[in-house]
């Protein structure tokens, strides 16, 4: 039978506890190490395996916080054309009995999916060997993996009230999004390091170039108007060179990095962040109280960042630009707004807190250990 690719610190871990599977984009996978920490806190340490795909990014995260990972041979249909959506869709079979070796070799107590499409195998294949199963889905508007799993699983969690008019489920509940526990470590010895006004940029952990583009012009823009804020910004791999020009060639300072590891300290510096509107950074954002300038992702799936932003932006927790009226003159204008009046921008920060829900991956746990009766 064919088996998943397996990094070597899955041998020593057997047999799991808990499988969870997903990935592709880091918004997928951050909730879910979320997960897996609470169950360390639980005893579950070394007994929780992940199942990715076949994407570097997924193993390089996992590696950092030190999950054994496994992966199956499984991509996505959507935007493929039907000669590479034919050839994904023959990947299906191979990918199903990858999953079932795994959890024949690892004989979890549960599988949580987490977005991403190596959740859709892992929690069929689970089902078939009667293995409990649950989803989370992390967006406003759910995908198609989940949209199809959520007939089948056990448990659908949704981070989004609205998320649950899409899914046909058996038991749906809405517990916000897990945030990464390390977020909130140390904050009151962070808060007293602050300075300057900063701005912390990012367009997920892939980037966004038409983000990078108007933040520097809006940089420009500022410091043409006296106003110098410090800047923290994750360019994402593929645009970090040409970042890094455009700021050589307008003379602009700031820590530009293609990828952000300590997050934590970023978040508690910042001010202000300008960011895509991924589920788990709005829900990072909400938690943390911290104000934000959003740019939805226009090309996202059913326009899901825009409906995630709008949710945090009803509250007053939140700006949006919508990438088609986004320019630097524009976004300088909304971040010198809130530079020149700190009572409108903590008044967002507090707004924003009401949709954070800290207690997600807790909530997660236990009704999936309550499956099991254990």
């Amino acid at each position: 039978m064919a088996t998943g690719r397996e990094d070597k610190r899955t041998k020593a871990s057997r047999p799991v506890k808990a499988v969870i599977a997903g990935g592709g984009t880091g918004g997928h996978l951050f909730p879910g190490i979320a997960v897996a920490r609470e169950l360390e806190r639980r005893s579950w340490k070394g007994e929780v395996l992940f199942v990715v795909g076949r994407k570097k990014m997924e193993a390089e995260i996992l590696s950092r916080y030190g999950y054994p990972v496994a992966s199956i041979d499984v991509e996505g249909l959507k935007g493929r054309g039907w000669k590479k959506g034919l050839m994904v869709m023959m990947k299906i079979p191979k990918s199903l009995l990858q999953s079932v070796s795994i959890l024949r070799a690892h004989r979890p107590r549960f599988v949580l999916g987490v977005g991403g499409y190596s959740a859709g195998p892992m929690c069929l294949a689970a089902k078939c060997l009667g293995i409990k199963t649950g989803i989370h889905e992390q967006n406003s508007f759910p995908g198609l993996t989940n949209r199809l799993l959520a007939r089948f699983v056990d448990l659908v969690f949704i981070s989004f009230e609205e998320s649950r008019a899409y899914l046909t489920a058996r038991s749906v509940c809405v517990t916000g999004n897990p945030v990464r526990e390390e977020l909130f470590s140390d904050r009151d010895a962070l808060d007293k390091e602050k300075g300057p006004f900063t701005v912390l940029v990012m367009g997920g952990s892939q980037g966004a170039r038409a983000i990078n583009l108007a933040f520097t012009e809006a940089l420009e823009h500022l410091e043409g108007e006296g106003k110098r804020p410090e800047v923290i910004h994750q360019t994402g791999e593929g645009d970090y060179q040409r970042a890094m020009a455009d700021y050589t060639r307008r003379r602009l300072q700031g820590e530009v990095t293609p990828f952000i590891q300590d997050m934590e300290r970023a978040y508690h510096r910042a001010d202000m962040v300008v960011s895509r509107a991924g589920a788990t950074t709005v829900f990072e954002l909400a938690t943390l109280g911290k104000p934000s300038i959003l740019i939805p992702y226009p090309y996202a799936a059913n326009q899901h960042q825009e409906s995630n932003a709008r949710s945090l932006v009803r509250l007053g927790g939140a700006e949006m630009i919508l990438q088609r009226d986004l320019s630097g003159e524009t976004l300088a204008r909304a971040i010198c707004r809130y530079m020149e009046r700190p009572a409108l921008l903590r008044e967002m920060g507090e707004r924003a807190r009401q949709m954070g829900r800290p207690g997600a991956a807790k909530d997660i746990v236990e009704r999936m250990m309550a499956l099991n009766g254990k």
